[in-house]
């Protein structure tokens, strides 16, 4: 097969899910719903957190950082596919296809490296409780954040810098939402096996060991409930990392299931289409799950909007004397 070597001036083509004209303004005004509730969502626990001095702590901390993260996982592949349905064009530069990918790789690791370090943070507070300000102050938690970021910079670098040794042909079609790493390997003209080695590779480290993390500390969590005596003791304990435990069900197991869907249908249009609940559903849903079963963050949230709606009589009163 002739290649061509000039892969920057290579545009590719999104296919997205359904090339139907009847479907594009119901997926357009879903996933746009879907974007603003993640948006507004993740920047309310963000605010509340900041405003609260009492959730100044390091399990708020972490979950701050992950609503964040959230909000730039989701910012990297969804605007850009609300353009594409919105002027009727499918295609993305070839330099704007590598930034997506960086990018993706960047927050979609870096989500992985703060549940871990979360579930780390309710290790220590259910199983070391007299030590925990001692264990989780300031310098570590902030030290942990910074690693976490660093190494998610270098996986992403080196994933990226990989994709540009790779030559393409021209007029590619990605049957995808967006430039997703593994559709771009199969569609690379040279030999693409030492970007998939470094993928998998990359995956069973930066996934794989955080996710045996995350069970090493559960495990020692549950025995550490279960030595409690009062099933009160017992409950509130449980309490303490209820809302991680789902928001880290809901990650892994729709990953697991995306995984599966796709080994199970060959099928790279399904794959894409089930790919929308780890990029899309899990990170709208997460304020949700703290929101609604955590106390702290229910009161912290009244609050906040308690003052926002007490501002404006204010504002009229000092107006009036004026």
């Amino acid at each position: 097969m002739e290649t061509s070597n000039e892969t920057q001036f290579s545009k590719f083509l999104l296919l997205g899910f359904s090339e139907e004209p009847g479907m594009q303004p119901l997926i357009f005004g879903l996933f746009l719903s879907m974007y603003l509730i993640t948006v507004f969502g993740n920047l309310l626990i963000i605010l509340a957190i900041s405003t609260d001095p009492n959730l100044h702590t390091p399990m708020y901390f972490f979950l701050a950082n992950l609503s964040f993260v959230d909000i730039c996982f989701t910012s990297t592949t969804i605007p850009k596919m609300l353009v594409n349905i919105r002027t009727q064009s499918k295609v993305i530069t070839y330099a704007g296809c590598i930034t997506q990918i960086y990018f993706f790789i960047l927050f979609a690791v870096m989500d992985v490296f703060l549940l871990s370090v979360m579930a780390y943070d309710r290790f220590v507070a259910i199983c070391h409780p007299l030590h925990y300000t001692i264990i989780m102050n300031p310098r570590l938690c902030g030290l942990l954040v910074l690693v976490s970021w660093v190494m998610c910079v270098l996986n992403s670098l080196l994933q990226s810098l990989m994709m540009l040794r790779l030559s393409f042909c021209t007029h590619l079609h990605i049957p995808h939402f967006f430039c997703e790493l593994n559709q771009m390997l199969q569609l690379a003209c040279s030999d693409t096996f030492l970007n998939n080695v470094v993928m998998y590779l990359a995956a069973v480290l930066l996934a794989g060991g955080p996710f045996i993390g995350i069970l090493y500390s559960y495990s020692k969590i549950v025995s550490s409930i279960r030595g409690i005596s009062s099933a009160q003791g017992k409950c509130k304990a449980f309490s303490t990392c209820a809302s991680h435990l789902s928001v880290v069900s809901l990650f892994y197991c729709t990953m697991l299931g995306v995984y599966l869907s796709s080994a199970a249908t060959q099928s790279s249009r399904s794959s894409a289409t089930a790919s929308v609940m780890y990029t899309v559903v899990t990170p709208m849903l997460n304020p949700f799950i703290y929101s609604l079963r955590n106390k702290d963050m229910k009161r912290a949230l009244k609050a906040f909007f308690g003052k926002e709606t007490l501002t404006w009589p204010i504002v009229i009163r000092l107006k009036k004397c004026l």
